[in-house]
This record gives C-alpha cells, sequence and structure tokens, in this order.
C-alpha cells in the first residue's frame, strides 16, 4: 500500500509540476466557456426561440437560464474526457523517455504502477473538473439561476462518473501509445472528435436517424444527457409553475439531448446512470486484464 500511495503521488506531483500539461488541462474549460458564450450562445437561444410557438410568452430570465445550462453542459462533459486524457498522458511520457524500464526493474509491481496511472490521473481529472465546474455554476449564477441543491450535488455526481469513464477510456488506449507524436496525434483526435459524437457540440437529435441509433450505443452520450438533465431541470421545473404547455418542454428536451431514444425507447434517468457506470466497469476490467497479460508475455 505504501508504494502504490508513492507512486499516486509520484505522478500527480508530475503532472501538476508540467505547467504546459497543467494549464492547457486547466485552461481549455475556460477558454471553451469563453467560446461557446461568445459563438454558440445565440445560435442555442435562437434553437429555443424556434421551439416555442406564437401566443406562449417565455421570459427572457427563462431563455437565459436554458441557454446557460446547454452551454455549461456540453463543456463539462467534453472536459471530463478530454481532460481525462492529457492527465493520462504521464504514462506514455515514462515509456517515451524509458523512465517506466527504471520503475519496473525496482521493486515496484508492474500492476500497481498501472493502478497508479489510473488513480493518479482520476485525481488530477477531478480537481482540474470541479474547478471547471465551479466556474460554470458562477457563469449559470450572473445569466440564469434555477439549479437546486440536490441538482448541483448531482451534477457533480455525473462529472465524477464521467471522469471515471475518461479515464478508463484513455487508460485503455494510452496503453498502446509510446512516443510523444502518437501522444500529440490521439490528443487531436479526442479533442476535436469527442464532442461530436457524444452530442456536446451538436444535439443528436440533428443527426440523420441511422447516425442516431449509431451513437446511442456510445456511453458518453449518456454521459452528456446526465449533465444536460441536471444542469437543465431546474429551468423546465419553472417552465411548468409558469404553465408552459408540457409539450412545448419535451419538444426542448428532445431537441437538446434530455430526452433519449434507443431505437424508438426513451432511455430514463436511471437507465443512463447504469449504462454509464457499467462502461466504467467494463472498461477498468479491460484495463487491469490489458496488464496482467502483458506481465504474463513479460
Amino acid at each position: 500500500m505504501r508504494t502504490l500511495n508513492a507512486l499516486i503521488k509520484r505522478n500527480t506531483k508530475l503532472f501538476f509540476k508540467d505547467k504546459g500539461m497543467f494549464l492547457t488541462s486547466l485552461i481549455t474549460p475556460a477558454i471553451l466557456l469563453v467560446l461557446y458564450a461568445t459563438f454558440l450562445g445565440n445560435v442555442y437561444r435562437d434553437s429555443f426561440l424556434m421551439n416555442i410557438p406564437e401566443g406562449i410568452k417565455v421570459s427572457e430570465n427563462i431563455i437565459n437560464g436554458l441557454v446557460g445550462g446547454q452551454l455549461i453542459s456540453s463543456i463539462l462533459a467534453v472536459s471530463c474526457v478530454t481532460v481525462a486524457f492529457c492527465s493520462n498522458f504521464l504514462m506514455v511520457q515514462d515509456k517515451s523517455n524509458g523512465t517506466v524500464r527504471d520503475l519496473t526493474m525496482s521493486p515496484v509491481k508492474t500492476y500497481l504502477l498501472s493502478i497508479s496511472y489510473y488513480i493518479s490521473s482520476l485525481i488530477s481529472t477531478l480537481l482540474i473538473c470541479f474547478v471547471s465546474a465551479v466556474v460554470c455554476l458562477v457563469y449559470i449564477a450572473f445569466v440564469g439561476w434555477y439549479m437546486s441543491a440536490a441538482d448541483v450535488l448531482l451534477l457533480m455526481l455525473d462529472i465524477f462518473i464521467l471522469v471515471m469513464f475518461g479515464t478508463a477510456l484513455s487508460s485503455i488506449i494510452n496503453f498502446f501509445l509510446s512516443t510523444q507524436g502518437q501522444i500529440s496525434a490521439v490528443g487531436t483526435i479526442i479533442s476535436s472528435g469527442y464532442g461530436f459524437v457524444c452530442g456536446a457540440y451538436m444535439p443528436i437529435s440533428q443527426f440523420s436517424d441511422a447516425l442516431q441509433k449509431i451513437i446511442s450505443f456510445l456511453p458518453g452520450t449518456y454521459g452528456t444527457a446526465l449533465v444536460r438533465n441536471h444542469s437543465l431541470r431546474g429551468v423546465f421545473s419553472e417552465m411548468e409553475n409558469q404553465n408552459i404547455p408540457s409539450e412545448i418542454i419535451e419538444s426542448m428536451k428532445d431537441a437538446i439531448d434530455c430526452n433519449l431514444y434507443f431505437f424508438g425507447n426513451k432511455v430514463d434517468v436511471s437507465a443512463m446512470y447504469i449504462v454509464l457506470c457499467g462502461t466504467v466497469a467494463l472498461l477498468v476490467g479491460i484495463y487491469v486484464v490489458m496488464n496482467l497479460l502483458k506481465k504474463k508475455v513479460k
């Protein structure tokens, strides 16, 4: 246990000591928030207004709350995975510079080293994502706050599970990487592509039917939907209190993926948690088996 704790501390310290890697991971969510608010805010606003029939009045505060909730849910859903890849690149760097050979030649067990990479990456990513969540909540407080204490706690739970998912996924992919060039290539692909396939950049409801069915098999989609539901639950509840027809509210939920459908069947929130948690357990299990098989081969 002492060896594992020492390895976790070592990996975590090295991540935060690398100013370039740390600052990139920390600043990226803040930059995304500014870019989203500047360039996508009006797009989201127009999208909500298009779903409101003539004669139905919705206050400006509610519209701002809807736009803000969609903005922060998109940012947090993406950051939980992309930051996990950044923080987990230390595993690849150790291979690239030969540090891993020095570690494995010592009495350190291989499985302890693998576990330490996962846990330290999880800790680093959680710290950054929770800080990002606080920044996002401050933004929501300025534009239109409708979240309850329960919504905030559930949002933090969503972030925790998504970070576990992102860390497990990055651990499996980084397992096969060994050079700086591969790190750059994978980082670019994940940063640019994940937001689309998880429905953060563009709602899945706007994709073709065939693509929607394919994306419905991806666990990240359900993680995004969970963050959306808990970021926007209070706004939709306020809309109900103002006697806005439930049909309009449901159409909005469909449009921004609060409601997800698997081959035409609506997926409830509890099922989303089951899918995401089950995927985390599966990915962690695969990562463990990969390291055990590697040990046997050696």
